[in-house]
């Protein structure tokens, strides 16, 4: 009973028109898009933290020839958020958000251009060891936040431009 539900459920899946992202692995056209993305450094701890990410996710293999670029600028914050009756701090709030644009080395063009951002609270504590602590690993998680998010976009991006190519093509 359940082999048939779930049988009937991917069927109706693949008739409405959805289609995996990543379908055909690292042989796939977004894959291997995704892994043409070259990232320039981005300055700063969070620009080093977000950089690493995204090559994570892009699977760049340092290819000597990248037809894409991905430009970030990046804006770190820490906000006080809670603050006691002595004006001391109680808790943080980290906002991490990435201006980004992808474009076409052959052509200059710019296939995206979009914003990404994550935020975290921390609770400020008496050891000021333990509070930077806890703000560096909320930076590293919202550096892995924001690269997420960004790889997604990109990878749609370039769906979309492989759709927009193939019906170009189809009407030549």
């Amino acid at each position: 009973m359940r082999g048939s539900l779930a049988l009937a459920a991917l069927l109706a899946l693949s008739a409405c028109g959805l289609q995996p992202m990543y379908g055909g692995g690292a042989s796939s056209s977004i894959a291997q898009g995704l892994a043409a993305v070259d990232v320039p450094a981005i300055p700063g701890r969070d620009g080093w933290l977000v950089r690493n990410a995204l090559q994570e996710r892009l699977g760049a293999a340092g290819d000597a020839s990248p037809r894409y670029r991905l430009d970030v600028r990046l804006d770190d914050a820490l906000e006080a958020l809670g603050v006691l009756n002595d004006d001391t701090i109680s808790r943080e709030r980290r906002i991490l958000r990435a201006r980004y644009q992808l474009v076409d080395l052959a052509t200059g063009e710019i296939l995206l251009d979009a914003t990404a951002g994550s935020d975290a609270g921390i609770d400020v504590v008496s050891s000021e060891y333990a509070t930077i602590a806890a703000e560096q690993r909320a930076l590293e998680l919202l550096a892995r936040d924001v690269a997420d998010r960004m790889t997604r976009r990109i990878a749609l991006a370039l769906r979309e431009q492989r759709r927009e190519q193939e019906q170009t093509l189809g009407t030549q």
